[in-house]
């Protein structure tokens, strides 16, 4: 029992330095919401986030009492003992470039020092320690592709397409000794076939002034490489186990025909959708029929666009489609003479049925 005055120490409290007790804060209304559930009612609430299904959920009975939770947890993770090369693909940081070699990672030193010298040495120092050849070829090699491409309006697939199969060829060292431009210009050629938007020999020759010869020659042994390549992939895949993905697969691709010229020609001469699928089975009948068997796929999407012109009342010369084609006018009259003795197997009464052509406006010559 204690009297007024007297203090009760604790053991090893030392008499007179004791802490002086607290005063009391003024009431205040707790105004933080909190989550409980609504059949446990227990406080402090038993919550359990589950990021997989994005819920929050009551830990002791089950009810859901939220939706869409975000996941604030880190975004690392790591698949190292499941990835043969013992890599990090962390989903942190920018996509890799399937492209480029290595581990694309690099740091650059700006040169905003204010003119001391010391960022432009260690920039020259930095270059040095990651200089790469052949990331560099590489990249070289991607911008004249693409700058051709861009050249030629071509879709950005074609592109792609063609970087990718440059990109075989430098991993592989094949054609050690061959102009980079032939290859470039022979990739260029196998994608816009690949991607369904051929190109011909003379027009490739136009855009990197490779000879058409040389372009023949590179596009045959590159041919010859993918498909040597696909195989030996395909193999090592049944070998292994897996499944074959036909979608995976490199198909040798087939010689331009006059039909797949005829939609490019007739969209540039401005010529109608109904006119353009006419010279497209024109095109079609004509080697059914043989009548311009032998010829250039050139010369012969020429003379289907200028009978069909013609016949649907949008009539273009031979000197017009020329510019397009690449083919002299005397050339396509030529040609055009064997399909107007033909005119009667070639032409589908459907196609000027109701006034929609007259076979009588059509050129003799």
């Amino acid at each position: 029992m204690t009297t007024a005055g007297t203090q009760v120490l604790l053991p090893g409290a030392v008499p007179g330095f004791g802490t002086a007790a607290k005063p009391e804060e003024p009431w205040k209304e707790n105004l933080n919401m909190q989550i409980i559930c609504r059949d446990c009612k227990e406080f402090p609430p038993n919550l359990v986030e589950e990021f997989s299904s994005g819920d929050m959920v009551c830990g002791s009975c089950g009810l859901v009492l939220g939706d869409r939770i975000v996941d604030t947890r880190s975004e690392w993770r790591t698949f190292s003992n499941d990835d043969q090369g013992n890599d990090d693909p962390s989903r942190v940081g920018d996509g890799a470039n399937p492209l480029l070699n290595g581990s694309q990672l690099q740091t650059t030193i700006s040169f905003g020092d204010g003119g001391s010298g010391r960022s432009r040495d260690l920039h020259r120092a930095q270059n040095k320690s990651t200089h790469d050849k052949a990331t560099k070829g590489l990249l070289a090699a991607y911008k004249e592709i693409g700058a051709l491409c861009d050249a030629w309006n071509i879709p950005k697939n074609v592109s792609d397409t063609a970087k990718h199969l440059f990109k075989m060829v430098s991993d592989a060292g094949a054609f050690r000794g061959k102009s980079q431009d032939a290859i470039i210009a022979g990739c260029i050629f196998i994608a816009c076939r690949q991607c369904k938007v051929p190109r011909t020999f003379r027009e490739v020759f136009a855009l990197t002034k490779v000879s058409k010869k040389e372009i023949g020659r590179i596009f045959k042994a590159l041919e010859k490489f993918f498909a040597a390549q696909n195989k030996e992939r395909m193999d090592g895949v049944v070998q292994s186990g897996g499944t074959v993905n036909p979608m995976d697969s490199y198909s040798t691709t087939t010689s331009t025909k006059a039909q797949e010229l005829c939609i490019r020609y007739c969209s540039q001469l401005g010529l109608s959708a109904k006119c353009t699928n006419v010279s497209q089975q024109l095109a079609d009948k004509m080697s059914s029929v043989g009548s311009l068997a032998g010829r250039s796929p050139l010369s012969a999407a020429a003379a289907c666009i200028y009978m069909a012109s013609y016949l649907m009342g949008q009539g273009k010369t031979a000197k017009e489609i020329s510019a397009v084609a690449g083919v002299s006018d005397g050339t396509i009259r030529t040609a055009y003479k064997f399909l107007y003795a033909e005119k009667e197997k070639l032409i589908d009464p459907e196609w000027i049925k109701d006034g929609k052509g007259d076979m009588k406006s059509l050129p003799p010559s």
